[in-house]
C-alpha cells in the first residue's frame, strides 16, 4: 500500500468517525471500508498500473466523505474533500482530476465511460452480491428515515429494492458478473420469494375475511357445535347405559335359566318358584325397557319440494331424507345453503329433536335402573322369606 493511501486510510477513518452524524447508519465507515476491500479485489484481478491503482483506492476511501458534509450532492462534497486533502501532501494535479472523476462515477446514475469507472461502480455496490445485504439493507432503510429522507413500509421498501436490482443495477466488469452476480441474482430470488408469500397471505386473509363476513357469526357456529357434541355425547352415555343393564339382565337370566330352572322340578325346591318368578319378571322388564330405550325410531324419509320451500323439513337429520333421490337431496341442500336463516332454523330443529329423543331415553332409562333395583331388592326378600318359612331347614314354631 502506498504512502498517500494509508494517510488516506487513517483521515478518512478519523472524519468518518468523529464528523459523520449518527444518523448515516449505512455510509459510514463500515460501508467505505467495505468499498475498499472490494477494490482491492478488483485491482487484484485487473492488475492495473500502479498510478491507476492508487487513484482507485483514493476514491474508493474518500466517496462517502461528503456525507460529513450534508446529503445533497455528497459526490462533489467528496471530490472538495479530497482535494483538499490531497494538495496538502502536494498531490499531482492532474492525479487529483483524475480521482474525483472517479468519485463522481459512483453517483447513482452515471454510465462508465471505462474499466477504471466500472471497476468503482461495481465496488460502491458490491454489497447487492454478499450475505449481508439483508443487513445493509436494512441499515440503509432506516437511515433514511432518521435523515427525514424518505419513509418506506416493509413492502415498499422491498418493491423498492427489487426495481433496484431488475431496472437500476447491473454489475459492468466482467470479475464482477462471473463471481458477484450469483450472489446478486440469489438475493434477488429471495427478495421475490417474500414477496410472493406476502401476496400469498394476503389473498389467504381476504378469502378468510369474506367467508368470515358471509358464513354465520363464530359465536353461533361455537354455540351449534358445541351443544350438538353435548347432546351427542348425552345420548352416548345414555345408550351406553341402557347397554350395561342389558347385558347384566341378560347374564343373570342366563344363569337362572342353566342353574336355578332345572332344580324347580324336585318337589322339594318348590318353594323357590315364586321367588324365581319375581327375579326373572323383574329381569325381563329391565332388559324391554333397555331395549325400548336405544331402539331406534326411523321416520318416512321423505319430503316434497313443497316442504322445502316452505323450510318445513330439516335436511340435516338422515330419517328426514334417507328414502330421496340423491338429485332431489342435493336441490334441497342447495336451497338450504343459500339461506341463512333455512340453515339457523334447520340447526335449532335438529338440536330440539335431539332433546326431546333425550329427554324420552333418560326416562326410560331411569324407569329401567328403578324397576331393576326394585327386582333386586324384591327378589333378595322373596328367596330369603322362601328359604326362612318355606324351605327344607324352615324353622318350626
Amino acid at each position: 500500500m502506498s504512502e498517500i493511501v494509508e494517510k488516506a486510510e487513517s483521515y478518512v477513518s478519523d472524519i468518518l468517525q468523529n464528523q459523520l452524524d449518527a444518523s448515516f447508519l449505512y455510509h459510514n465507515l463500515r460501508h467505505t471500508q467495505r468499498v475498499v476491500k472490494s477494490t482491492k479485489e478488483l485491482l487484484n484481478y485487473y492488475e492495473l498500473d500502479s498510478s491507476e491503482h492508487e487513484k482507485l483506492m483514493l476514491a474508493a476511501w474518500f466517496h462517502d466523505t461528503g456525507y460529513t458534509k450534508g446529503t445533497q450532492n455528497h459526490e462533489q462534497a467528496s471530490c472538495g474533500i479530497v482535494e483538499e486533502f490531497l494538495k496538502e501532501n502536494s498531490y499531482d494535479d492532474k492525479a487529483i482530476e483524475g480521482v474525483k472523476s472517479y468519485i463522481m462515477a459512483t453517483e447513482r446514475y452515471h454510465v462508465p465511460t471505462n474499466l477504471h469507472e466500472e471497476i468503482i461502480r461495481d465496488a460502491d455496490a458490491s454489497h447487492f452480491a454478499k450475505r449481508s445485504y439483508w443487513e445493509t439493507t436494512d441499515f440503509l432503510k432506516e437511515e433514511l428515515e432518521k435523515l427525514g429522507i424518505a419513509e418506506y413500509s416493509p413492502k415498499e421498501w422491498r418493491d423498492a429494492n427489487i426495481k433496484m436490482f431488475r431496472d437500476e443495477h447491473r454489475f459492468h466488469t466482467d470479475y464482477a458478473l462471473e463471481n458477484w452476480q450469483e450472489g446478486k441474482d440469489k438475493n434477488l430470488r429471495q427478495l421475490v420469494k417474500e414477496k410472493k408469500t406476502e401476496k400469498e397471505i394476503a389473498k389467504k386473509e381476504a378469502l378468510k375475511a369474506k367467508y368470515k363476513n358471509e358464513s354465520p357469526d363464530r359465536s353461533v357456529q361455537t354455540l351449534y357445535r358445541v351443544t350438538l357434541k353435548n347432546h351427542l355425547k348425552l345420548s352416548d352415555i345414555a345408550d351406553t347405559k341402557a347397554n350395561i343393564l342389558l347385558s347384566v339382565n341378560a347374564i343373570i337370566i342366563s344363569l337362572v335359566l342353566a342353574n336355578l330352572i332345572p332344580k324347580l322340578d324336585n318337589p322339594s325346591n318348590t318353594y323357590l318358584i315364586y321367588p324365581t318368578l319375581i327375579f326373572i319378571v323383574f329381569s325381563v322388564v329391565s332388559m324391554v325397557l333397555s331395549i325400548l330405550a336405544t331402539r331406534p325410531n326411523v321416520t318416512s324419509g321423505k319430503f316434497t319440494k313443497k316442504d322445502v320451500e316452505q323450510k318445513k323439513v330439516n335436511l340435516l337429520f338422515f330419517g328426514n331424507f334417507h328414502k330421496m333421490e340423491l338429485d332431489d337431496y342435493e336441490w334441497a341442500l342447495q336451497e338450504l345453503v343459500k339461506d341463512k336463516e333455512y340453515v339457523y332454523s334447520s340447526l335449532t330443529k335438529d338440536l330440539y329433536f335431539l332433546g326431546l329423543v333425550l329427554d324420552k331415553k333418560y326416562k326410560i332409562l331411569r324407569l329401567t335402573y328403578n324397576i331393576f333395583m326394585v327386582g333386586m331388592i324384591v327378589s333378595v326378600i322373596a328367596f330369603g322369606i322362601a328359604f326362612r318359612f318355606f324351605g327344607p331347614d324352615r324353622v318350626q314354631f
